[in-house]
């Protein structure tokens, strides 16, 4: 006889893929918006996976992919820390008064043409069922050289971008979180500037299995504040709803999302994480943006796909992840991240 989460689930991929379906067109936004790095995932862990951390959100960058997952990390900490009390109905027990402490998470990624960009983030809880954090999200693209009419050489100029954020999350119950984020982002290119403000929000529902959940984010809402030539662009809007499950008798656990771009074509993506060698996991993920990557090429086949590990010793956590993008080469990433 079927479960209920096998009832559950089939229907919820089957809606996700006939969003798909719907947005399988060309857009003609494409390329359209500013501050394109703000699409880049963040994080070695979510990046194995296939971008596919809306549905999870149960890490620290979900400061980045839905802040509505982080009340689960108030959780996430040793047991030591904590004193509890219990309840029987399920084997749990749930944290009655918390201790003080920190969390903080630092990746960095060796992306595409030697763009380098990092990621810092800091989270701490507020009040009795809050969190609030923040993060720095910042690309250089290194040094370029500058030339005159006739081709020659006068000087060199870079080229970066950052976003500063804040975010505050809520628990309205064991199931129920929501969670919010104020960004600036800031442009320069030689010696021209621009600014925005954006802003991020999300959910997460927990089903009564506590295996499966499901969320959903809007991110990049928002207005440039000054723009680097004469008009103003809009920002790289992305609405996402998304679907995890760590399966029973296997120790895996299973993302789905479905993302849509305001400014592009809809895509999906889904990973997984192979627990069983803990304290060393296991990480595999495919994302259908990789055929936007595919030049008939040997290195086709590997477009949009990932694969990365992780390994935690006391409180601290190493990932490290690769994404391929066929010829155009493959990204490196690596995080560390801990409690103090």
């Amino acid at each position: 006889m079927p479960s209920k989460l096998t009832n559950l689930t089939i229907p919820l991929l089957l809606v996700l893929l006939a969003v798909g379906s719907s947005y399988g067109g060309t857009n003609d936004k494409a390329g359209t918006s500013a501050y394109s790095f703000l699409k880049i995932w963040v994080g070695a862990r979510t990046q194995a996976m296939g971008g596919s951390g809306v549905g999870l959100a149960d890490d620290e960058t979900a400061l980045h992919y839905n802040p509505g997952g982080l009340p689960q990390l108030l959780g996430e900490l040793p047991l030591e820390e904590y004193e509890f009390e219990y309840e029987y109905e399920k084997g749990e027990r749930i944290p009655e008064k918390r201790e003080n402490w920190n969390l903080f998470t630092v990746s960095y990624n060796n992306y595409l043409s030697d763009i380098q960009s990092g990621f810092l983030a800091y989270l701490r809880p507020f009040g009795s069922d809050g969190i609030w954090g923040v993060s720095v999200n910042y690309f250089n693209y290194g040094s370029f050289d500058e030339t005159d009419i006739d081709g020659n050489k006068i000087g060199t100029f870079g080229a970066s971008d950052l976003a500063i954020a804040g975010s505050y999350a809520h628990r309205l119950s064991r199931r129920v979180f929501l969670g919010g984020t104020v960004k600036f982002i800031y442009e320069s290119i030689q010696d021209y500037s621009s600014t925005g403000l954006g802003f991020d929000a999300g959910f997460i529902f927990r089903f009564e299995d506590g295996r499966t959940q499901v969320g959903g984010a809007i991110t990049n809402l928002g207005t440039q504040l000054s723009a680097l030539g004469e008009e103003k662009e809009s920002l790289p809007t992305l609405a996402a709803v998304g679907f995890s499950h760590r399966l029973r008798g296997l120790p895996f656990t299973l993302c789905v999302d479905a993302n849509k771009p305001f400014d592009n074509d809809f895509y999906f993506s889904l990973g997984g994480e192979f627990t069983r060698l803990q304290p060393f996991f296991l990480r595999l993920g495919w994302n259908y943006n990789g055929r936007n990557y595919k030049t008939d090429s040997d290195k086709d086949n590997f477009a949009g796909l990932s694969g990365g590990f992780g390994y935690n010793w006391k409180k601290l956590i190493l990932d490290y992840s690769y994404s391929s993008f066929a010829d155009l080469g493959g990204a490196h990433r690596i995080t560390f991240s801990g409690s103090f």
